[in-house]
């Protein structure tokens, strides 16, 4: 019963989970996955496919070959199979081998294919080859960093001139960091990199960003109607992250379904490699995209902004449990609690006991004597 009130209070948008107090479990998470990727990378770097190294690639319907087989085909034609990369593609109908080498001349792929062919009991034809220059792969890399670099300078000025400025790089640091975080993932799962996980790479740009710009959206919204109130940008933020969670996730689920989909039913199914490539890049940064924009983006955000004229006098005052869901509107709470954590103390109030301090200080108001009046010379 606990578990459905939690998932209740958060399809109604009534959670008061206190994101800001626990920034540091979250930079803690994503930098332990990007220090863990970035070790990844600097020691056994990304598995580049084809089109980035370049080489040749037969593909054979398997039968009841092996890899072994596949080696020995190599080798009988003076090719080094040590580093060859054999993978076997299901399919509805059948089992395709797949090899993949470095360059070679043209009558070494001929003959492979031939010996290919007659391994498998197949003709000539039902063999493909395919050859790839590194140069292709170099050129498609290039492209792609240029495109980021343009992405990224047309979103930070959208958003400074939508929002501001500080939000801007908030963003930008939440998109690099699902860039960071799916390559590392890449790497240390040994995931085979191809143009069409480039391709998911810079799609998943529009999934971050599309998050973080919902809960800053809701954070400036915010901004204004507490302008009067003289809280802490804190509880502001804290106030909008938990107003759009459930939206975000549900966003998330909703996109990440059909990618599993695709995922399942394309590659395990169908055996298309290509859509697998795809779809767990895709997968991978929708997840990070969606953890960046809560536990990255407004943490850091607050980070920026805590210090501002207006909210630095109150910038120790975290809301908390009540005091949180009366500031988010649900309903009247019968205690008040700030947190002051600059000096470690915990407030707590009644309504009744806010209500006779203000009748208090009205009537000491109305009750001051008169200031007396100077005598006339």
């Amino acid at each position: 019963m606990k578990i459905l009130s939690v998932f209740g209070r958060l399809y109604r948008g009534e959670t008061t989970f206190d994101f800001i107090g626990r920034r540091i479990i979250g930079f803690g998470v994503s930098l332990t996955i990007v220090i863990a990727g970035a070790g990844s990378l600097l020691i056994q770097g990304l598995d580049l496919g084809i089109d980035f190294r370049g080489g040749v690639a037969w593909e054979v319907p398997a039968g009841t070959l092996t890899d072994v087989d596949a080696r020995e085909v190599l080798e009988a034609n003076n090719i080094e199979s040590l580093n060859a990369k054999i993978q076997f593609l299901t399919g509805t109908e059948l089992q395709v081998m797949r090899v993949q080498v470095g360059d070679q001349t043209e009558p070494v792929r001929l003959a492979v294919q031939k010996s290919f062919a007659d391994l498998a009991k197949v003709s000539v034809e039902e063999v493909s080859v395919a050859s790839v220059s590194s140069s292709w792969g170099r050129s498609i890399t290039e492209k792609s960093i240029r495109a980021l670099i343009v992405f990224f300078v047309i979103v930070s000025l959208y958003i400074s001139w939508r929002l501001e400025w500080k939000m801007a790089i908030t963003a930008i640091v939440a998109m690099a960091h699902d860039i960071l975080v799916s390559v590392g993932v890449y790497s240390l799962f040994g995931f085979e990199v191809t143009p069409a996980t480039v391709v998911a790479f810079l799609t998943i740009l529009g999934y971050s960003l599309y998050d973080t710009v919902v809960v800053f959206d809701r954070v400036q919204e915010n901004a204004t109607k507490f302008a009067s109130s003289r809280q802490s940008f804190a509880n502001i933020a804290n106030v909008s992250t938990n107003e759009v969670l459930a939206r975000s996730l549900n966003t998330t689920l909703s996109s990440a379904l059909p990618v599993i989909s695709l995922l399942v039913v394309g590659s395990f199914i169908l055996g298309a490699k290509s859509l697998e490539e795809f779809a767990v890049a895709l997968l991978v940064g929708m997840l990070a995209g969606t953890y960046s924009s809560i536990f990255v983006a407004v943490p850091l955000l607050d980070l920026l902004k805590r210090n501002e004229l207006k909210y630095k006098p109150f910038r120790g005052q975290i809301a908390t449990g009540a005091a949180m869901s009366e500031l988010m509107g649900h309903g009247a709470s019968e205690r008040i609690v700030v947190n002051n954590a600059s000096k470690s103390q915990t407030s707590v109030f009644t309504n009744e006991e806010i209500s006779a301090q203000a009748t208090q200080r009205a009537t000491n108001a109305l009750n001051h004597p008169p200031r007396p009046r100077k005598k006339r010379r």
